[in-house]
């Protein structure tokens, strides 16, 4: 099975360590949307989309990229938030839906955020991703993957 991640870990990387941590049990292609911006998702399979959270809402450019999936594509959802809350997830679900995807899961945890007045308190979410934050996403791709003919 042919499978991509779509993904933009700004600030401090956490939404990185989550893809590079299945990217090194699987064989997915990891495609990093501010680098790729144009990329082709055509030849793949399954395409997850992984963002931290910037405003409440998903990387514009993971979105953008979201609004390129082929009706039918599978595709699952992955984030890293000072909140951990699928809403966040809202507007990148939208393009998806708009492109007849069929959504396989979403997965979320939170993530260190030092964004605006956070910085001023040391931030949120200290520590995390962790082991087992890294570990849980693992496991929800496994999930998916077991689960497709």
């Amino acid at each position: 099975m042919n499978t991509a991640i779509v993904y933009c870990s700004k600030h401090h990387g956490n939404t990185r360590k989550l893809v590079e941590a299945i990217a090194a049990k699987h064989d997915v292609t990891l495609i990093d949307a501010q680098a790729q911006p144009d990329a082709d998702l055509s030849g793949y399979d399954v395409v997850g989309f992984a963002s931290g959270i910037y405003g409440f809402q998903f990387d514009p450019q993971v979105t953008k990229l979201a609004g390129k999936v082929l009706e039918g594509q599978r595709v699952f959802l992955l984030y890293t938030s000072a909140m951990n809350k699928d809403a966040h997830a809202k507007g990148v679900r939208q393009a998806l839906a708009a492109r007849g995807a069929v959504e396989l899961g979403i997965f979320g945890c939170q993530g260190y955020n030092t964004f605006g007045p956070f910085k001023l308190v040391g931030g949120t979410s200290k520590g995390h991703p962790d082991a087992q934050d890294i570990a849980n996403a693992v496991a929800f791709f496994e999930q998916i993957i077991r689960k497709l003919p």
